[in-house]
């Protein structure tokens, strides 16, 4: 396995938290044999828990660079109780919005039947619309 391959299955849970947080990545590569990563964050504590999660892995950083600014005009997630929202952007469909947070646009499903109460057909979301994200399994 190559280097950068081997440090993206290091921190393939910093991968998901950017997923899961609606950070847009601008670069992931290797850089001088660290993996190195840089995007913008909807808000400090979507940042916040990057760093975290870097910091779980390899208190040290020494094998990982990361350049995460604040860009107030991403879509806004929230994770209060456990419960992770997020809010529509235009040109978001549920399956863009499984893609970002789960991997896999097929699971758009799972996102309608927690906003049943919200949503009448899988097709039709309304911008500015806040959706319930359940949790990744």
């Amino acid at each position: 396995m190559d280097r950068f391959e081997e440090l993206k299955e290091k921190y393939a849970s910093v991968l998901d938290t950017v997923r899961s947080q609606g950070i847009r990545l601008a670069h992931l590569h290797l850089q001088d044999q660290r993996l190195f990563l840089q995007g913008a964050a909807p808000n400090e504590s979507a940042k916040n828990a990057v760093w975290n999660q870097i910091k779980a892995i390899n208190p040290a950083c020494n094998d990982i660079s990361a350049d995460i600014s604040i860009d107030a005009s991403l879509p806004q997630t929230s994770t209060a109780a456990g419960r992770q929202t997020y809010t529509v952007q235009a040109g978001d469909t549920l399956s863009k919005i499984a893609k970002q947070f789960y991997g896999n646009a097929s699971d758009y499903m799972r996102i309608f039947d927690a906003n049943k109460d919200r949503l009448a057909d899988p097709n039709k979301i309304n911008i500015g619309q806040e959706l319930v994200i359940p949790a990744n399994r």
